[in-house]
């Protein structure tokens, strides 16, 4: 039997489980945290950092995202993305059923499952897709965090977009379900409306904030009816936003992306297709209320929604342009930057990033830095800023909505189960990550 392996860090101001801010020397043995105190004196560790002037902080939860493997690996694939997901600081992600195949089966999860433990350098699961013929998987293929319904903005087999397919998913088993909330039908008579424009800028007129809020109260209204256990992907509006204010069930959940709390529709112009996704960017009046909503605590967590295509495939003239934007490698850096302008604090930002992610999705062991916990932790350096530069991307469509932008908080060192994954620019491709379980 091979001896375990430990790390110790010393140094770190560090993140508290009460949100405090604390130089910690923390030691991990094997995957696990064993002591978090103010000095460990008596270690012998296999591996030390000294980690004075940098922060500790639980890996990053990545909880929508769509690595496009297997089928559309041209724009990404599971290695790829988990790499940038270790330079992200991001030590988890949850992917979503969209790919080719689509996983709507057990056998299609567990190939999933198998690609994922030949070539994950960070943890993984994997979303059960809905379709209107209800498939018995959907209820019994596991592990998964819960089953996404794509209301709108989907073609073929996972598009559920009427009340009358929806409701007998919402009316059997307990799993959670995850909606992107649009509604097709109105999306259907905008494009209507708008036939012929080439701008990209009407995208976010034909996916408009009432398309949004239509399937949001549709959702609300069947998790409702089944006390279903429902979370809102990228919710996009201010007027879902005050939805939720007015009338949140316990048992509902929502997350926003960075890029619908930085970014609005002002991005078309300096950038273009490279700023389309569905759901669309909004008004800055939306950013302020999301930003607002999330402080307050009516948003839960934040998810990056990281959809890659190539420059070649963005470069096509909208309509024909896919929707999508990477940002598995920003965001944690985003929200810091946002914390030391006063947007928020370093707290909040662990948990909407951690562990808020790690408790609705009820992954054990995970968002927190304490003894028994997991060790999945990020180094990060507040103290100085740099741009987001295409070159040094790992994602395999080498570009980013935030190309240029001045950010703080970038991962110095990434562990995964105890091992360094990304250290100083570089990536430990030899690491790899383990299937999450979800309660």
């Amino acid at each position: 039997m091979s001896e375990l392996t430990s790390l110790l860090i010393r140094r770190a101001q560090t993140i508290l489980p009460n949100g405090e801010l604390m130089i910690r020397d923390v030691l991990t043995r094997d995957r696990t945290i064993v002591e978090v105190a103010p000095e460990i004196s008596n270690a012998t560790p296999t591996k030390e950092i000294d980690a004075q002037g940098l922060t500790l902080l639980p890996g990053v939860i990545d909880p929508q995202v769509h690595f496009r493997e297997p089928g559309l690996e041209h724009k990404e694939d599971l290695f790829t993305a988990s790499c940038a997901c270790a330079k992200g600081g991001v030590t988890s992600f949850l992917e979503m059923p969209n790919t080719r195949p689509l996983t709507t089966t057990q056998q299609a999860l567990d190939d999933k499952l198998q690609r994922a433990a030949q070539k994950c350098v960070v943890n993984y699961g994997f979303f059960i897709g809905a379709t209107p013929e209800d498939l018995p998987d959907l209820l019994l293929a596991k592990p998964t965090p819960g089953i996404k319904i794509f209301m709108g903005s989907m073609h073929g087999q996972l598009l559920v977009d009427t009340e009358t397919a929806l409701e007998p998913i919402f009316a059997q088993g307990s799993r959670l379900i995850a909606v992107h909330a649009e509604d097709q039908a109105r999306i259907n008579t905008r494009r209507q409306e708008f036939a012929g424009i080439h701008d990209v800028a009407v995208h976010s007129q034909i996916q408009d904030n009432l398309a949004a809020l239509l399937a949001t109260k549709l959702a609300l209204k069947l998790s409702r009816k089944y006390q279903r256990r429902l979370h809102i992907l990228h919710m996009s509006t201010a007027e879902e936003a005050e939805l939720l204010r007015e009338d949140k069930p316990s048992w509902v959940t929502a997350e926003v992306t960075p890029q619908h709390l930085w970014l609005n529709t002002s991005a078309y112009e300096k950038i273009g297709t490279l700023a389309q996704m569905n759901p669309p960017l909004r008004s800055p009046h939306d950013n302020e209320v999301l930003w607002q909503a999330l402080r307050d605590g009516i948003i839960d967590f934040i998810a990056t929604d990281h959809a890659p295509h190539t420059l070649e495939e963005k470069a096509q003239q909208y309509p024909n342009s896919p929707s999508g934007m990477p940002g598995v490698e920003t965001s944690l850096p985003l929200m810091l930057t946002g914390a030391m302008q006063g947007k928020c604090t370093v707290a909040q930002v662990v948990n909407w990033m951690s562990t808020a992610v790690a408790k609705a999705y009820g992954i054990p062991n995970k968002g927190v830095i304490a003894r028994g916990y997991d060790a999945d932790l990020v180094l990060v350096d507040l103290n100085t800023y740099r741009p987001v530069l295409r070159e040094e991307l790992l994602t395999k469509c080498r570009w980013s909505p935030f190309e240029g932008w001045n950010l703080t908080g970038w991962a110095v060192t990434t562990i995964v189960g105890g091992q360094i994954v990304y250290d100083k620019g570089k990536v430990n491709t030899e690491v790899r990550g383990q299937a999450l379980t979800f309660g």
